[in-house]
């Protein structure tokens, strides 16, 4: 006796097909039963749903979508789902999300391009109206030409792939973007510092491969020239975007007697590790050492002192990633419909942990 075709053979998935001649229904019954849109009786529909788990049928999304009865979806694709600044930008991606009746997919990527790649892949088929993908990228040429590839598929198929705190990619693809001004924060952050008196910065974490690395450290070394101080190469310590990187690397090179008085950190994240390490070294913020964040996510606020850091509107970043990919029919009626691209603004927040430069500082 033959064996009957399933999804785990490594053949071909089960069809509808399949389905209803194991059921013993026509393919219009299965159809009813799976979208739910017209009465069935119940022994009929335990029969389906029985063949459907023998077979192993999936629900084919894209093919549901062609018919016209699929759920309306965003994607979003992040790193992290548990660091904050991404998980603020998927609240807002998902807020606006809901507000014009779609549900929100969120995708981890861990920092893999090719599980980045993947989830494109995914959301492609699941013919979701927007994909945003969050965050920093890597340059690396073959990456970005199948990224682009695949903004290409998904606009021809009535999608769009938003970048949301990115680069552009550097060839001709049909993308939207939302920025945020990252150097310029960087650089307003530095000069902060550099007004208090404090030249010997210490820049710490972020990877050193990352675009939102790159352009940090662009904004704070411009800072540094234009106020003519020269920038220490042994001042700039990247890493990761971590607390616990933020409190070893520091721990570390406050044994080693590295000669500085105020601390940049990458992120708030970076910047709470950070402030651990300088109290068991008994220093005092901003007594002894000042110290600065980058995001301004709640922590900031929970540290002791308050953190100085640089606000980046990241739940409207999400927000508006959704209405520049989405936009048209579902806006109000006296609303610019948005295309392209967006830049929101950053700014310092000014709290407790800078001082003026202390002649104490960290000397070797």
């Amino acid at each position: 006796m033959r064996r009957q075709t399933s999804a785990t053979d490594g053949q071909r998935r089960a069809t509808v097909t399949d389905v209803a001649r194991r059921a013993g229904v026509s393919t219009a019954t299965v159809s009813r039963v799976l979208n739910r849109n017209y009465p069935v009786a119940e022994a009929t529909r335990e029969r389906v749903e029985s063949a459907m788990r023998e077979l192993g049928y999936v629900v084919n999304a894209h093919a549901r979508a062609l018919a016209g009865v699929s759920a309306r979806t965003v994607g979003i694709i992040v790193n992290e789902v548990v660091d904050p600044f991404y998980a603020y930008i998927a609240r807002g991606v998902e807020r606006e999300a809901a507000l014009g009746g779609r549900l929100c997919l969120v995708c981890c990527t861990q920092g893999d391009p090719q599980r980045e790649l993947a989830f494109i892949d995914l959301m492609h088929e699941r013919r979701a109206d927007a994909v945003v993908v969050v965050g920093g990228s890597i340059a690396d040429r073959g990456y970005t030409s199948e990224l682009a590839r695949r903004a290409r598929e998904l606009d021809a198929g009535g999608s769009k792939l938003v970048l949301c705190g990115r680069p552009p990619l550097g060839e001709p693809a049909p993308t939207t973007a939302v920025e945020y001004d990252n150097e310029g924060g960087a650089f307003a952050i530095t000069d902060h510092l550099l007004t208090r008196g404090h030249e010997r910065i210490l820049y710490l974490g972020g990877p050193p491969r990352l675009s939102t690395t790159r352009d940090r450290l662009a904004g704070h070394v411009r800072a540094l020239e234009l106020r003519g101080v020269a920038h220490d190469p042994d001042l700039t310590q990247p890493g990761a975007f971590s607390r616990n990187f933020g409190y070893l690397k520091l721990t570390e090179l406050l044994r080693q007697g590295l000669d500085f008085t105020a601390v940049f950190a990458a992120n708030d994240m970076v910047a709470a590790g950070a402030a651990q390490a300088l109290e068991e070294a008994g220093l005092r913020v901003p007594e002894d050492i000042s110290l600065v964040g980058y995001d301004d996510i709640p922590v900031a606020q929970e540290l002791r002192p308050r953190l100085t850091t640089v606000h980046v509107p990241l739940e409207e970043m999400g927000r508006q990633a959704v209405r520049l990919a989405v936009s048209g029919g579902d806006e109000d009626d006296w609303r610019e419909p948005m295309t392209g691209a967006l830049r929101l603004g950053t700014h310092i927040v000014v709290r407790d942990s800078v001082a003026p430069r202390s002649e104490r500082g960290v000397r070797a």
